[in-house]
């Protein structure tokens, strides 16, 4: 079983919750932190000190409080770890259920295993770490099963992920132009930015950009 593993959970009900879970899977070292940020430190500490975690379960919303964090979200937060650590595995423990997000999680940060927060979770959560140890394929609900291999979900990229958050932001397809230049994203020239802006508005069958960011952010896209 996997000796060393840090739980992100804002919520502390929760986080006792599975902390008691993973005792029940006789794992030596567990630690937990209400902040994105702490458990960041966490890790790069645990790394210095070549005692590396094993495994990282996080939530994926995080209220904000007095603390002016960097990291907000458990998505930010295992983007910075992966670049860090990249094969810590890395479950998600959320109530969240937009399958266009979930599957973002699993292609573009390349998560483990997502759990939601429900009346079974807690068990569906050990399974999930039971698996991920034994190098199993995660089983999940069949309700994100289905999600997952939903077809449609493949036509959403990274690409457009950015695209949409720079959208979002208010920013004109120029100042978008310039940011992802200045990123290496490609394709950047207006050209291209407004047949993507309009292949997406045809897709989610918006109105207008106004439309498809709320659209969009409804999803949970951004």
């Amino acid at each position: 079983m996997f000796n060393k593993v840090l739980v992100a959970e804002d919520l502390d009900t929760i986080s006792v919750a599975v902390v008691q879970a993973l005792e029940k899977l006789s794992i030596a070292e567990i630690h937990s932190t209400k902040y994105c940020d702490d458990a960041f430190l966490k890790i790069k500490k645990a790394i210095h000190d070549n005692a590396p975690y094993d495994l990282m379960i996080s939530d994926l919303s995080f209220k904000s409080d007095h603390r002016e964090d960097k990291l907000t979200s458990g998505e930010e937060l295992i983007e910075a770890v992966k670049k860090i650590q990249p094969d810590i595995k890395t479950i998600i423990f959320s109530i969240e259920d937009k399958s266009f997000r979930i599957k973002s999680l699993f292609n573009n940060l390349g998560i483990n295993a997502y759990v939601c927060k429900g009346r079974d979770s807690i068990e569906e959560l050990q399974t999930a770490i039971q698996r991920i140890y034994d190098n199993e394929e995660v089983k999940i609900s069949n309700e994100l099963a289905l999600t997952l291999r939903d077809k449609t979900l493949f036509e959403i990229e990274s690409y457009d992920i950015s695209l949409l958050k720079s959208l979002s932001k208010g920013l004109t397809v120029e100042d978008i132009s310039t940011e992802f230049k200045d990123s290496g994203i490609i394709p950047n020239g207006n050209s291209s930015l407004e047949k993507r802006i309009n292949k997406l508005k045809v897709y989610f069958k918006a109105n207008n950009n106004v439309h498809l960011i709320a659209i969009t952010k409804d999803l949970g896209l951004v």
